[in-house]
């Protein structure tokens, strides 16, 4: 079997060659390809993943304009020939050494889709806000949905390429995580949460979502619940 980890990347210059060679380290069983979508970077991170591409394991894409992390993962996924797919930030807010746990349960035959929580988990250096944030989108997701989850933002969604081939997604910036969910959701997988670690970091490091973002997940959960 193989796994493919699907990589967006936006002007993360310096995280970008230590979550490679961390993603790398990790021992699987599975084969492993890695696919790193650019997602038109100003900060030198391109010149960077074309160093990368060196390697026989990395494929290193780029969109000609911004499009936002939702379009990157698209254009992973679409690339992607694994039996399992993994969604990684470039950031260092996860760690791949996650990766085991977070396969376990498809390997198992347990699930086709596995989430790594980070409230199940340990999750550091978390702002207030963002915290609140996370747990708002959730409950709202759990309401909307009727489901459990304690955590539907987290970047460690896994799935099996049966259920990507079947998701079509359209969302092309912060809408994506919502989408995803509302549509494995719809289509009857249940999504099993594990925990894992996190530190996250702050905006003067790099970190992109704002709160303002939260109200294009509410508007895209209540889009895809309501649409036939």
């Amino acid at each position: 079997m193989k796994l493919s980890v699907i990589i967006p990347v936006y002007n993360e210059a310096r995280t970008i060659h230590e979550l490679l060679k961390r993603v790398r380290a990790v021992s699987l069983t599975l084969e492993k390809e890695i696919i790193c979508v650019d997602d038109c970077s100003r900060d030198g991170t391109w010149d960077l993943l074309q160093e990368e591409a060196r390697s026989p394991d990395t494929r290193v894409l780029r969109h000609a304009v911004n499009q936002g992390k939702g379009a990157a993962v698209r254009t992973g996924l679409a690339q992607a020939t694994g039996d399992i797919l993994l969604i990684q930030d470039a950031d260092l807010e996860y760690d791949p050494e996650d990766y085991p746990k977070l396969l376990e349960p498809i390997l198992r035959g347990e699930t086709q889709v596995v989430y790594g929580s980070r409230f199940l988990g340990q999750a550091e250096a978390m702002s207030a806000l963002h915290n609140f944030g996370n747990r708002f989108v959730t409950a709202a997701t759990n309401l909307l949905y009727r489901t459990r989850l304690t955590d539907m933002e987290t970047c460690y969604k896994v799935f099996t390429a049966e259920v990507a081939r079947g998701l079509r997604l359209v969302s092309p910036r912060w809408g994506f995580d919502p989408e995803i969910t509302a549509k494995i959701l719809r289509r009857g997988y249940r999504i099993q949460e594990v925990p894992i670690r996190y530190h996250g970091r702050e905006f003067y490091e790099g970190k992109k979502i704002r709160w303002q973002d939260g109200f294009t997940v509410l508007f895209t959960l209540v889009r895809f619940r309501v649409l036939p």
